[in-house]
């Protein structure tokens, strides 16, 4: 069922202006867009956490994971003690959290969108979320912190000092709100996927129905299973390949695969 912030893209001109039309700042006067972007295969994936997966009571079991994974974990893993950095490293290295990916890139958002070959039978999505918009709705705590530090997203050392646990973000304020967290530069891949994470106020908060509820923030394009082949072979023309998004050896084979596979 299409949704009425949803845009639906029949070409790849058609893709280009979703993506850039709403880039021009009016306060700055340059195309600098207040956007970030998540792509996936399936129009039909809501933006739930791997955290999720877990089960029923997946909420009681994030600080028992995440306890354990910083006790496991070697003790240089995390640049910092902070629980944001340790989220930040244990979403990175693919443990459950309540963390979602995103990138500030359009096209790296693109290439997740047409990554999947097994995927191309089904039409697929570009998430566009006003990360800046967003923060309008963070209690007055945060909305001070990152004001005095002149920044739109948080850090790690950003959030640390006025808010240092999970439980404490929850108890900052009743009505739910979302926190976008840049993470340290990790590895390459943090850096060349222009990467940066969102995390919910509480466990059981879904990002998908918070911004049901504030339509103004989001939109949604999707991508015609028959036009994923012709995005996939320009992203590949312009650079936006595994070989470029997952240095080394790993995604240099999945490139090639994926570069040498026909329908």
């Amino acid at each position: 069922m299409e949704h009425k912030n949803d845009i639906i893209v029949n070409s790849w001109a058609e893709v280009q202006s979703a993506l850039f039309d709403h880039s021009w700042n009016e306060h700055i006067k340059r195309f600098r867009s207040s956007y970030v972007y998540r792509g996936s295969w399936s129009k039909g994936y809501d933006l739930s956490t791997s955290l999720t997966r877990l089960g029923s009571r997946y909420y009681e079991l994030e600080p028992h994971i995440l306890r354990n994974f910083r006790k496991y974990a070697h003790s240089n893993a995390a640049p910092g003690d902070s629980v944001w950095n340790w989220l930040a490293v244990a979403q990175h290295h693919g443990l459950p959290t309540r963390l979602l990916d995103w990138t500030y890139s359009p096209y790296v958002a693109l290439h997740f969108a047409t990554q999947n070959l097994d995927s191309y039978h089904e039409d697929g999505a570009i998430w566009c979320v006003d990360y800046v918009k967003a923060n309008d709705f963070l209690p007055l705590k945060l909305q001070t912190a990152i004001k005095e530090e002149g920044s739109n997203v948080f850090t790690p050392e950003i959030l640390q000092p006025v808010c240092s646990s999970l439980k404490e973000l929850a108890l900052l304020q009743k009505e739910e709100f979302v926190v976008f967290l840049e993470p340290p530069s990790l590895d390459e891949r943090i850096v060349h996927q222009y990467a940066l994470f969102s995390l919910m106020s509480n466990a059981q908060a879904n990002m998908s129905r918070w911004l049901e509820q504030h339509p103004e923030l989001y939109f949604k394009i999707i991508i015609p299973a028959g036009l994923k082949w012709e995005i996939r072979d320009k992203l590949d023309q312009a650079n936006i390949t595994e070989r470029v998004l997952f240095p080394g050896l790993q995604g240099l084979s999945q490139w090639l695969k994926r570069h040498y596979t026909h329908e």
